[in-house]
């Protein structure tokens, strides 16, 4: 599969599983949602949580992108994470949201709220793509 069909998969969808790397080097999954900035899969995260500390120690991701059915068509995309931290994280998270959601009812409240829950934006480079 090409990756830019991958990527316009994620477009329609964002029901997602990203897996990073332990530390021992034991696969850790998360259920996401996954939007598309700028051709990288996008996900908002929390700067604590485990999927970031191991993204900033190995940025090697793989995300599998399912239909809100679960069963259907789904792609997974391969590539190298960055974490983008705050305050830059700001910009780019609302761009995240709209991808997922579209307009947000009230902005100042949702930039308040991702400062105060110290989010962050996981953008992944996709460099290999497979589906079914």
């Amino acid at each position: 599969m090409e990756i830019s069909q991958a990527v316009e998969f994620v477009r329609a969808n964002d029901h997602a599983v990203l897996a990073t790397r332990r530390r021992d080097g034991s696969p850790q999954l998360s259920p996401v949602n996954a939007g598309v900035v700028d051709g990288r899969v996008c996900i908002s995260s929390q700067a604590p949580r485990a999927k970031v500390r191991n993204i900033r120690r190995d940025p090697a991701v793989s995300v599998l992108v399912l239909p809100e059915a679960f069963y259907g068509g789904w792609v997974q995309l391969d590539g190298t994470a960055e974490i983008v931290d705050q305050p830059a994280a700001l910009d780019l998270l609302e761009q995240v949201y709209r991808a997922i959601r579209g307009e947000h009812p009230d902005w100042d409240d949702y930039r308040a709220a991702m400062i105060r829950d110290e989010r962050v934006v996981i953008a992944i480079t996709p460099t290999r793509a497979v589906g079914g």
